[in-house]
């Protein structure tokens, strides 16, 4: 079993270690950082997992877990760069940041595997897409699957594509929750208390995606079933439509997708060079 090191027990990385122990990690081949005492203190004994200053841990652990914000990254590799070694493999999580970045950082040889989560990891739920860098081999993808796995469902990507899977899934959930919010003001003009609108809206959402996971059918199919002739769903749609609500969520996805390549150019070594 190798030590696993989440440097930045944040949401995601304090998620991430309750579903590494969920899926069967012993808390002693768990490490993390973090900046502050009193939160260090509360995870330790919320999970039973020992806390360390950042050297202590990189040089402890096999897998490093790169969970801190991608402002906050340049300090860590201060930090870190020196004792980084070829036998670790680093996993990082921050948005943006390419692999090509720590490899250029860390020792020449360091496997690098770029992950893009989900906040709902933070319920078991996450979407996590997967890319290695030049020195990750099949067997260090196929452990940062299964680490990721404990908290959610893996897909695999080049890693020219996690620009687009930031902008979807990444920032995917913020898009549902903007329109559960615009759902719930609706039921809430026409009468419904809030707490009703939103048991209403929730549940038809946690269906509906079940609808989807469980591979029922295209999307267009499954809204068509709801669909009657002359009916009230069909009323609803054609102003959906009339709204460019659809072009709006595709505006929205590349918009994000423009951003996330704009934010990781500054960390690649020249113009020229992809994710």
């Amino acid at each position: 079993m190798s030590t696993i090191a989440v440097l930045g027990a944040g949401k995601i990385g304090e998620s991430l270690l309750s579903g590494l122990i969920n899926a069967g990690y012993s808390p002693e081949d768990l490490l993390f950082t973090e900046r502050y005492q009193q939160r260090a203190d509360e995870l330790s004994e919320r999970y039973g997992v020992r806390g360390a200053d950042l050297p202590d841990a990189v040089r402890r652990a096999d897998v490093l877990v790169v969970s801190v914000k991608p402002q906050d990254i340049e300090a860590l590799l201060d930090e870190t760069a020196e004792i980084v070694t070829p036998d670790k493999l680093v996993v990082t999580l921050c948005a943006g940041l390419p692999t090509s970045m720590f490899e250029r950082r860390f020792a020449a040889g360091t496997p690098v595997v770029r992950v893009m989560p989900n906040t709902p990891m933070l319920v078991g739920e996450a979407m996590s897409a997967v890319s290695g860098g030049s020195h990750a081999t099949e067997s260090h993808l196929e452990l940062v699957e299964r680490m990721l796995g404990s908290v959610g469902r893996v897909v695999r990507v080049p890693e020219n594509q996690q620009d687009a899977v930031t902008a979807l899934s990444g920032s995917g959930p913020a898009y549902f929750f903007y329109l559960v919010e615009a759902m719930i003001d609706a039921g809430i003009l026409l009468g419904l208390p809030r707490a009703v609108a939103a048991e209403l809206v929730v549940q038809s959402a946690v269906g509906s995606a079940a609808m989807l996971r469980e591979g029922e059918g295209h999307p267009v199919i499954m809204r068509e079933g709801v669909t009657s002739p002359a009916g009230t769903t069909i009323s609803g749609v054609r102003e959906l439509e009339k709204h460019g609500v659809r072009a709006a969520l595709i505006d929205a996805v590349e918009a994000a997708h423009s951003r996330s390549v704009e934010l990781g150019a500054k960390h690649r070594q020249d113009p020229g060079e992809s994710d």
